[in-house]
């Protein structure tokens, strides 16, 4: 993993990302989109991210592949969420199995610390995602409950897990910044 550079998004990332992510939402059940959307969706995304402040990070490879890309998007849009954030993390399949959602998680956490988030949530895709739950339980993630069937992808019912994690004071002190 260490050959890997984490570093922000740009444009130029966009394509590599919507193929990673295209691959996703037709082969896996991290997301509960059936359809991938085009690049120019994707590109109306990552600039809600980038004008909210909040963190969306690649991993590149030494060859400049991009390998992974995750971000940390608004949890929900009402006001009394502004300090909670949801992760989102997808790998090329040929670079699994490398630490990467590791260090790309590790990154989001450090980076929304950063900018004065409180809480990090995570919602995982199939309660079988054994990779994802224990990527986020490795980085201080706890379980905080299971939707059950409460998707229907590939003609079978798939579960969402809930993981929580507190970033920076957490929920200790109220934030002086409300």
């Amino acid at each position: 993993m260490t050959d890997f550079a984490i570093r922000p998004a740009v444009a130029a990332d966009l394509a590599s990302i919507q193929r990673i992510y295209s691959h996703h939402v037709l082969t896996g059940l991290a997301s509960f989109e059936e359809t991938p959307p085009d690049i120019l969706e994707l590109t109306r995304r990552w600039q809600a991210i980038a004008q909210a402040g909040l963190p969306y990070v690649v991993a590149e490879a030494p060859d400049g592949a991009i390998a992974g890309y995750a971000y940390a998007g608004p949890y929900r849009p009402r006001s009394a969420y502004r300090f909670t954030v949801e992760d989102s993390i997808y790998l090329d399949p040929s670079f699994q199995g490398r630490g990467l959602g590791r260090a790309l998680l590790a990154r989001l956490i450090a980076d929304a610390t950063a900018c004065g988030k409180r809480q990090m949530i995570a919602v995982i895709g199939d309660s079988a995602n054994l990779a994802s739950i224990g990527v986020h339980r490795a980085l201080g993630f706890e379980m905080t409950g299971t939707f059950k069937a409460i998707g229907l992808k590939f003609g079978r019912w798939v579960d969402t897990v809930l993981m929580q994690r507190a970033l920076g004071d957490g929920a200790s002190q109220t934030p002086t910044n409300e």
